[in-house]
């Protein structure tokens, strides 16, 4: 590794948004010469009713994620907000997320990445919110229960969330040994809060979802470095 790859950091770029605003992100992602991308299927917490009612249209969202080095992220999330209109009604919400290790491969993907990249001429734009005042919230429970950690969530002061559909693939001898029951399907619920709620809201969750309920559920948070659309 030499002195430019040790120099720089790196960050975890995420997009949630709607499939037709994620069509839109995924060529920008492609244009912005990002080598390794992401797209996943998930929801909304809201209720279709509630998105019907409220004239926000359906409750499916994408994901989009990728590594971009720490530079690029700040461009990355300013060309976003710019060109999707992040903060406007039915939008979606960016933020980048530390990252403390790559394997030597992707990493040198990234370094030739950011050479390559012209997006260090766009002019940056709007404001980033720091780093101090957000967490991601991220709680993994049994398939049905997503419902109840956001119900918990929203009393402790979250405003909402969204649904991934996964699967355990955990050692299920280990998961054993500490008496845990571990259903194949999962659902991982994201949600973005405010530092000073965190644990509140982790603590909510864990009482009613936690590993002693029928939820069976983990729950964990991440810093946030910057983030666009709120």
């Amino acid at each position: 590794m030499d002195n430019q790859e040790k120099n720089l950091s790196f960050q975890l770029l995420v997009l949630i948004t709607n499939p037709r605003l994620a069509d839109k992100a995924t060529k920008i992602f492609r244009k912005s010469t990002l080598p390794v991308q992401y797209r996943l299927n998930a929801e909304g917490t809201a209720s279709s009713e509630i998105m019907d009612m409220l004239g926000l249209g359906s409750i499916d969202k994408c994901i989009l994620m990728s590594a971009v080095p720490r530079q690029l992220g700040v461009v990355m999330l300013n060309r976003l907000r710019f060109e999707l209109h992040l903060g406007a009604v039915n939008s979606g919400i960016a933020f980048t997320v530390s990252l403390n290790g790559l394997n030597k491969l992707l990493l040198r993907m990234l370094v030739k990445s950011e050479e390559e990249s012209t997006l260090h001429n766009i002019r940056k734009v709007g404001n980033i919110m720091s780093d101090t005042k957000y967490a991601l919230i991220v709680a993994t429970v049994n398939i049905g229960f997503s419902g109840d950690v956001m119900d918990a969530a929203k009393a402790a002061g979250a405003s909402g969330g969204t649904v991934i559909h996964s699967r355990w693939i955990g050692n299920e001898e280990v998961a054993a040994s500490w008496g845990l029951s571990m259903q194949e399907e999962k659902e991982i619920v994201l949600i973005l809060s405010e530092a000073e709620k965190k644990m509140e809201i982790m603590s909510g969750i864990s009482e009613k979802c936690g590993m002693r309920s029928e939820a069976k559920g983990l729950v964990m948070a991440l810093p946030i470095d910057a983030v666009m659309g709120l």
